[in-house]
């Protein structure tokens, strides 16, 4: 084991999860910190029946809450995993064998396999995210709808995090809906604007890249109803800044 990697995990209701990635990380660190925005189930008893330390913040944002973590590890070097996220046992083995001491690094990254369901999702990878990083040389971004360590300096592990994305379709539409209007909003205080022709631009540009750049394709039907779904997500963030503009323009 590992003896000076901290793993960080935010958590909002992740019963379901929170055991297995607790378990998971457990192998290759000797500190579990949970960040938990209040969650109303069980989460928070079984983290801590695992040992792992709870401390709760109200959500900052992906990476708002991922960095806000870093202050309460012990040690420089971090693992961040979602709770619907796993590290295979090979990529458990790398890290075990990493000299994190001596490495010229600040991070490392893994490539990512996404599931919906036990379906795998061809189009989304290789989705390659540093996830171990020493966060006295760098860290996470506060700004944004998705968090990312911000290092240029990483090597990339040709080993896998498996990413248990959503629980069906119906949760991919949900959630989908809900990330459209974040980062619409997000873009548009960022100062990005959008013109008319931008969400069939967009949207025909997420499908084309899903099912023919990615290969998509190649998969069966589900990678198709992945397609769409970009596809409309895309679509939907331009219609939204369109929106916001003309409110804009109309005060």
């Amino acid at each position: 084991m590992q003896k000076n990697i901290t793993a960080t995990i935010i958590t909002l209701n992740e019963e379901k999860h929170i055991a297995d990635v607790i378990k998971n990380v457990q192998h290759v660190c000797d500190e579990v910190i949970v960040v938990d925005s209040f969650s109303s189930d069980k989460t928070v008893e079984i983290a801590e029946n695992l040992g792992a330390k709870v401390i709760k913040q109200k959500y900052l944002g992906d990476g708002g809450q991922k960095a806000w973590c870093e202050q309460y590890a012990k040690n420089d070097w971090l693992l961040s995993i979602d709770a619907d996220e796993r590290f295979e046992d090979e990529a458990l083995e790398m890290i075990k064998s990493i000299d994190l001491e001596k490495t010229q690094y600040e991070g490392f990254s893994f490539r990512r396999k996404s599931f919906i369901g036990k379906k795998y999702i061809h189009q989304w990878y290789p989705d390659r995210v540093v996830r171990l990083y020493n966060k006295t040389k760098c860290g996470y971004n506060t700004e944004g709808e998705h968090g990312a360590v911000q290092t240029k300096n990483f090597q990339k592990l040709d080993v896998y995090m498996l990413h248990y994305s959503f629980t069906d379709f119906g949760m991919l539409v949900r959630k989908a809906d809900r990330f459209a209007v974040n980062l619409a909003h997000v873009r548009f205080k960022e100062g990005q604007r959008a013109s008319w022709y931008d969400p069939f631009l967009h949207g025909l540009g997420a499908f084309f890249k899903g099912m023919i750049i990615k290969g998509g394709i190649l998969g069966g039907l589900h990678e198709w109803h992945v397609g769409f779904a970009s596809a409309y997500n895309a679509y939907m963030k331009y219609v939204i800044m369109l929106e916001l503009q003309e409110n804009e323009e109309n005060k």
